[in-house]
């Protein structure tokens, strides 16, 4: 990020109509002892034309993401070459025009390229029966492999264990009671860990009311794993015939992609893995990173010099087949109850129509 501390101040949060982009101003602007050069006020927190930019995209780009099956995207995009053709209510339009007026960009509906939301050939073929082994059959060949070992701590959340102390109460359930998970069938048990605690709690859906416990787990000996949670290097490849953001879609993706990667995960154990590292599907909420960022519609998992920084928005969770406690391929190092002292929430704001 540049230093702003020598950026002139150009507006302020109290210039804006809309609450939400005024909140917004008013966490992302600065306090000043002068008064803002665009309307005057001494009690807005004031905003370079950087943080305008920002704020600009945040409000109207991410604020107007929609998701689709697989994918999402804005409808809303800016820059200096269009006007404005929303058609937003009479209150926002005063925010819009300071938006055209220092920033001198227009605002408009977005139509996204056809890959932000799904259509991908090696995403569609995974979503045919016919077509889906092949597509396995590449990710387990393309995609690296990992293995952990009895220095990679890990952790297990439960709800209300029936004995909390006893370390079995941490391991897969019994194939009797195991419903279909992402990676795992009906009766087929895995074993879901994270080494981010916060994941953990949060995809239990934890509330302060509930009875928590965790266990740290840490392989017994060395494990075996097919990880997805990587980029993958593709050479020449567009984003339309990418498989790396095929896995990755299909990753963040809710419970209609279940079959498919329960499909992957059954061939990954046949092949012999212990299991698998994927992205959790809480990843960008826990960076608060918007899904799917592009570069004049180039996907920034395909552009090199960020790949680096989108590999770290990628939170890894693991998946051990089998019961892998009860097999001994992994130790309870310990037992704790969990507390819940405080829920606070990163959020921001879009618009409501255009």
């Amino acid at each position: 990020m540049p230093d702003e501390s020598d950026s002139p101040i150009i507006a302020c949060s109290a210039y804006f109509n809309d609450r939400g982009l005024q909140l917004d101003a008013e966490k992302m602007g600065v306090s000043s002892t002068g008064s803002c050069p665009n309307c005057g006020s001494i009690v807005g927190k004031m905003l370079t034309k950087a943080s305008l930019e920002t704020l600009a995209h945040r409000f109207f780009v991410w604020g107007s993401l929609r998701r689709a099956k697989y994918g999402a995207a804005p409808a809303i995009q800016f820059n200096a070459h269009q006007r404005t053709s929303l058609n937003v209510s009479q209150r926002l339009r005063p925010d819009i025009a300071l938006f055209e007026r220092i920033l001198g960009v227009g605002f408009f509906p977005y139509g996204p390229r056809l890959w932000m939301v799904g259509e991908i050939e090696p995403l569609k073929k995974l979503q045919n029966r016919q077509s889906r082994d092949e597509v396995i059959d590449r990710i387990l060949y393309e995609y690296p492999v990992s293995t952990i070992d009895s220095e990679h701590l890990l952790y297990r959340v439960r709800k209300s264990p029936t004995a909390p102390a006893e370390p079995t109460e941490y391991d897969s359930p019994p194939a009797s009671i195991t419903s279909r998970g992402r990676l795992n069938a009906v009766g087929s048990p895995v074993l879901y860990a994270s080494a981010d605690l916060q994941i953990c709690i949060h995809e239990c859906r934890a509330t302060a009311e509930d009875d928590l416990y965790v266990a740290t787990l840490a392989p017994s000996s060395s494990l075996r794993l097919l990880n997805l949670s990587m980029i993958l290097q593709e050479n020449n490849v567009t984003e339309f015939e990418s498989l790396d953001m095929a896995v990755h879609m299909l990753f963040l993706a809710g419970r209609h992609s279940y079959k498919i990667s329960c499909a992957l995960a059954t061939a990954t154990q046949n092949a012999g893995f212990d299991g698998i590292i994927y992205p959790s599907y809480f990843s960008l909420a826990r960076q608060g990173s918007i899904p799917f960022p592009t570069f004049y519609g180039i996907s920034h998992r395909r552009i090199p010099r960020i790949q680096e920084i989108e590999q770290k928005k990628s939170i890894p969770n693991v998946a051990i087949f089998g019961r892998p406690i009860e097999q001994r391929k992994i130790s309870v190092r310990s037992i704790n109850r969990i507390i819940i002292r405080r829920a606070t929430y990163d959020i921001h704001f879009g618009p409501v129509a255009f």
